[in-house]
């Protein structure tokens, strides 16, 4: 795409699923986007960026993938997957608490062979800052490392979901829903933009909705103008880069990153108990929380074609803190007979 090579992960376009019983349940049309069936270990939407990124990362002799984020980090796990299917050493930096366990993505990283630093209580801190100094260590080991910024959310990761957008507006075309709704979460902002970038790039008569799943300042809205008005100037298109262009929902954060709320819980509940598929409670579930709310308040149409972006993300229900509310809440369905 726009003159871009990439490696080859995901095998086609990943399905869209019409789901019957959540649609009757709230009253739209409700179709799923299946980004986490993609390859490698447990999936999810980081792989089409990965794609791109890897393919620079080798061209320019790399051999190790070095990328931040969250101590649980999806972006993590699938960068460890990816760093290990190309031959790849892997490290992953982390700012954050350690949850007292090796759990989660977490476990799968380091079954996936990457290193895992932990800047234990270091939320809150310059990823970018974070990762200079573990470059410089390992380059002075004899590594040649190339780094991935948080969630893979730069230029070169937006062309997997700029090429995402061309796959959705063909499928939504085929399913006779082509101006339907788009919705997605919205973290650290390259999947969004992606698909902004590419809609908008091709004039799809899709709309889009992010969701965003942890409160945003005026850095977080820079960082949008700036990944999109930096894809534009890369890649030869016009779009509007303002802030004020996007459609970002900022109601439904919770409060804050990746904690345990029991609306997010009970949204995870019902898809998997009507649909059985299996959300998480950082990014998907509470995505889907703010699609139930919003309906219900009226920015979501009774009767709408929606089109759910599942990113991902399954490993986090078995993250510790969501763990344990999930085993208070459920126990009581657990019979155990003795023998």
């Amino acid at each position: 795409m726009f003159g871009r090579e990439k490696v080859k992960i995901l095998d086609g376009p990943t399905p869209i699923e019409y789901l019957p019983r959540i649609s009757e349940e709230l009253g739209v049309n409700f179709y799923i986007k299946r980004d986490d069936l993609t390859p490698l270990a447990a999936g999810g939407n980081k792989l089409r960026k990965l794609e791109y990124a890897v393919k620079e990362a080798l061209d320019e002799g790399a051999t190790m993938l070095l990328t931040v984020g969250g101590v649980q980090t999806n972006h993590g796990r699938l960068t460890a997957a990816a760093a290990a299917k190309f031959g790849l050493r892997c490290a992953i930096v982390t700012a954050g608490t350690y949850p007292g366990e090796i759990s989660a993505n977490l476990l799968l990283d380091r079954i996936l062979g990457a290193d895992v630093i932990i800047e234990n209580g270091g939320i809150g801190m310059d990823f970018d800052e974070i990762a200079k100094k573990y470059i410089e260590k390992y380059e002075a080991e004899g590594e040649k490392v190339y780094y991935i910024t948080v969630g893979g959310s730069d230029v070169t990761g937006a062309l997997g979901y700029i090429e995402c957008a061309e796959e959705l507006t063909a499928q939504a075309k085929e399913l006779g829903i082509e101006d339907g709704r788009v919705i997605t979460t919205s973290g650290s902002l390259g999947t969004y933009t992606g698909l902004y970038c590419g809609l908008r790039a091709m004039d799809s008569p899709l709309s889009l909705t992010g969701i965003a799943i942890m409160p945003y300042d005026d850095s977080t809205k820079r960082r949008a103008e700036e990944l999109i008005s930096g894809a534009c100037e890369r890649f030869g298109f016009d779009v509007p880069s303002s802030w004020d262009d996007l459609n970002i929902e900022l109601d439904y954060t919770q409060g804050s990153y990746n904690n345990p709320v029991k609306e997010v819980r009970d949204a995870i509940l019902l898809m998997a108990r009507k649909e059985a598929i299996l959300l998480d409670p950082c990014y998907t579930g509470k995505a889907f929380a703010g699609i139930i709310k919003m309906i219900e308040e009226g920015k979501i149409e009774k009767g709408e074609d929606i089109i759910f972006i599942h990113t991902g993300g399954m490993p986090g229900l078995y993250t510790k803190h969501h763990r344990e509310a999930f085993e208070e809440e459920l126990k009581d369905g657990i019979y155990i007979v003795e023998q």
